[in-house]
């Protein structure tokens, strides 16, 4: 169970993330659409777990790999962005979500 302050620090993490995919990592994945779905800090508040969506794309483990490339330049950006609410900026660890994927298949299978 996440404390109110975790859960605090998740939403303003997930709002500052998506933006920051949204405008200034857009020349880098030209075409494509990034969600921020989910992000979960851990206790300590060092670890920060990001699920994304992306849409549309086929390759999207290659995606994935190419913002792990940039990992550290998106932390950069999103410490300028929350230097004023967190004293330490946490680690990204950024994993695919599927739940979109997931449900679809439900669906099809339903019918």
């Amino acid at each position: 169970m996440d404390t109110n302050r975790q859960q605090k620090i998740n939403r303003l993490l997930q709002r500052e993330l998506g933006e920051i995919f949204r405008c200034e990592m857009q020349p880098y994945f030209p075409g494509i659409m990034m969600t921020v779905t989910f992000v979960r800090i851990t206790p300590d508040l060092s670890v920060a777990r990001v699920n994304l969506s992306f849409f549309p794309d086929q390759d999207k483990a290659g995606t994935l790999k190419k913002v792990k490339e940039r990992t550290g330049e998106i932390r950069g950006l999103l410490g300028q962005r929350v230097k004023s609410q967190l004293r330490i900026i946490p680690r990204l660890e950024f994993f695919i979500d599927d739940t979109l994927d997931r449900v679809e298949r439900i669906e099809q299978l339903l019918q």
